[in-house]
């Protein structure tokens, strides 16, 4: 790591000779290769970037010029070329983010995961900076193909094309992938930009023939030359980017350290707004993460950096419940379809593919379409099920409510990574949902428990065909079973044991309700205040919105009734439960232990829920002084 080790910022770039760029970018792989296998992180798109990377950081002088990255995943070796070199706490609670973070340099800008919003952010940058009379300094959006097929990227190309004098350059990062292969009309017209410059260096090698072997030289360029024209009107008809009057530069091999500075460089110069079409390779310089094993190394745990192994096994998932499930119904059913933006893999859905290949659409990164495009299908009678991350439900929440929920359309959401997430920080946190889903009308939602009730809600979810319903539940392992033991109407009661001393028909000093996956808190804050002498009721309502009725009935007659859920506590199910309170005049105190309304660091989860309070020992001790 002798180079990597003198770069402190990327003014100590400037001086490297070519040969010492390519060292470098192999010293960059290397340390991405052995830090990465030891932390967990987002490898193979990093180790794509590396050239194109270091070719930014040359040509432009950052931060005085501001370079955005979208999704920020891929800026591992942007933080690394800004000096910061300690990867060993990667996502770690106190170490670097795995996004860019403002916190951690003035060379990061917007820290947000969520894709297709850097060339609203750039448009928005560069036209301040014109405004303010700075308009030497440039702006530079890097967006993966991936991202391309999120909505919210052709708003802003469409207003981007009606200031073409800007300093602004898009920079294309066409690895033909987001998490999995790219799909949809933007991968097919890529595609036809990569077989353009396959057909030219055709073309060149047949031009080469002509000094060899002149006869067979000559028929292979002319017949080339020939098709040339017609080629490429089929493939690029005049250039769809040029038509909306953006300069267009490439394609460019994002591996060719000299040749992505020589086509930003021209981009630098240019004037105005520029597109750079950048082809790479997701994982590149790396074997076990190329090829078919690419969407392995997206985002991998720990791993034998030779074999690219995991070294965690880790048990059976929340989402490998969802997924067995989906798979059962749709033998049962043929209604039902599944629909996904652009993580067909990560929320479990490959298996419904391979088995029902014709009843999945993954449709990009495009949730506000999959929503709508889920109305339809459930107004011809199908029975959408609409699986996406619990944060990326914030995208798609007009069409939930004016598409979906007004027209009373049936649609199952399965939202995976609800609660805290932990280490991918602030904007993957899943805790915004319930307060979103709870003002919209009609809409039922669900909080499995454990991964057996997984499977009976999403089994009750797709019975539901006048409105909306959702079914959450949090990233990782699934524990063991919670049985309940007995039912009230709808819910289920998890403890009902009286304390020492006390009859088994006394009512109960507190009603705790756990919230899905909290309910396993909820049973230990129990044991602990059993242990000091109180009557603690604990229940699952299963479904948690609308407030059930068995719930208000069971809270008639308790002291105090406590909400534990991994939602902000604003708006969330605790809300929902004292508000139906007061319309029923059931007069019962209600106390609400959730997320604070607060963006949260990265950290592991158990981190996170320690410095929240939100632990079977906080709860407890907050209960036990309101108990008093």
């Amino acid at each position: 790591m002798a180079l990597m080790r003198t770069i402190t910022g990327p003014s100590d770039l400037k001086g490297l000779t070519q040969g010492q760029v390519v060292s470098l970018a192999e010293e960059i792989r290397a340390y991405l290769i052995s830090s990465v296998s030891q932390t967990g992180g987002h490898l193979g798109p990093n180790l794509g970037v590396v050239e194109l990377s270091l070719a930014l950081h040359r040509v432009f002088d950052s931060p005085r010029d501001t370079l955005l990255f979208d999704t920020g995943h891929i800026s591992y070796v942007h933080k690394l070329l800004t000096g910061r070199h300690d990867f060993s706490t990667l996502r770690k609670q106190g170490g670097l983010s795995g996004y860019p973070s403002r916190a951690e340099s003035d060379h990061d800008v917007v820290e947000n995961s969520h894709a297709s919003s850097s060339l609203s952010w750039a448009i928005g940058i560069a036209t301040g900076r014109k405004l303010r009379g700075e308009t030497d300094r440039h702006t530079v959006a890097v967006i993966g193909d991936g991202a391309l097929t999120g909505g919210m990227v052709w708003e802003a190309l469409n207003n981007i094309a009606d200031q073409p004098d800007l300093p602004l350059i898009i920079v294309i990062n066409d690895n033909e992938r987001s998490y999995a292969p790219t799909r949809g009309g933007m991968a097919d017209y890529l595609a036809s930009l990569r077989a353009t410059q396959e057909y030219e260096h055709v073309l060149s090698w047949g031009k080469r023939q002509l000094s060899r072997t002149p006869m067979v030289g000559r028929q292979v360029y002319d017949t080339l030359h020939g098709m040339k024209k017609g080629l490429k009107d089929i493939v690029s008809p005049q250039g769809m980017f040029e038509d909306l009057g953006l300069k267009y530069l490439g394609p460019v091999d994002g591996h060719d350290v000299e040749a992505m500075e020589t086509a930003l460089r021209r981009a630098h110069d240019f004037g105005g707004v520029v597109l750079v079409h950048v082809l790479t390779e997701k994982g590149h310089g790396y074997d076990p993460a190329t090829a078919d094993e690419a969407d392995r190394f997206h985002a991998v745990g720990k791993i034998n950096p030779e074999t690219g192994l995991p070294l965690e096994v880790s048990g059976r998932s929340w989402t490998d419940e969802f997924s067995d499930e989906l798979v059962r119904l749709g033998r049962e059913r043929d209604d039902i379809v599944a629909l996904t933006a652009a993580m067909l893999i990560p929320v479990g859905l490959q298996p419904f593919a391979e088995r029902f290949p014709d009843r999945v659409f993954d449709v990009g990164i495009a949730e506000q379409h999959a929503v709508a495009m889920a109305s339809g299908l459930s107004f011809t009678g199908m029975h959408p099920v609409v699986c996406i991350y619990a944060t990326f439900l914030n995208r798609a929440f007009d069409q939930l409510l004016m598409d979906c929920a007004l027209h009373r359309q049936g649609v199952t959401f399965v939202l995976d990574r609800a609660g805290i997430t932990g280490s991918d920080g602030a904007s993957h946190n899943g805790m915004w949902d319930l307060t979103l889903v709870g003002i919209v009308p009609g809409v039922r939602v669900a909080a499995p428990r454990d991964g057996q009730q997984v499977a009976l809600a999403l089994r009750e979810s797709v019975d539901i065909d006048d409105g909306p319903s959702v079914v959450r539940f949090p990233k990782g392992s699934v524990g063991p079973p919670i049985e309940a033991v007995r039912r009230v109407g709808t819910l289920d009661v998890l403890r009902d044991v009286p304390a020492e001393g006390s009859t088994a028909d006394e009512a109960p000093e507190l009603l705790l309700v756990g919230v899905g996956s909290m309910a396993a808190t909820a049973l230990q804050v129990a044991d602990k205040l059993h242990a000091e002498g109180r009557r603690v009721m604990v229940v699952d309502p299963r479904w948690v919105l609308p407030v059930s009725p068995d719930l208000l009935e069971l809270a008639r007659g308790a002291g105090r009734v406590a909400v534990i859920e991994d939602n902000i506590v604003g708006g969330g199910i605790a809300s929902a439960v004292s508000r139906a309170f007061d319309d029923a005049g059931v007069d019962v105190p209600v106390h609400g232990y959730g997320i604070p309304q607060e963006f949260l660091d990265h950290g592991s989860r158990d981190q996170v829920l320690e410095r929240i309070g939100l632990t079977p020992d906080a709860v407890a001790t907050s209960l036990s002084a309101r108990l008093v």
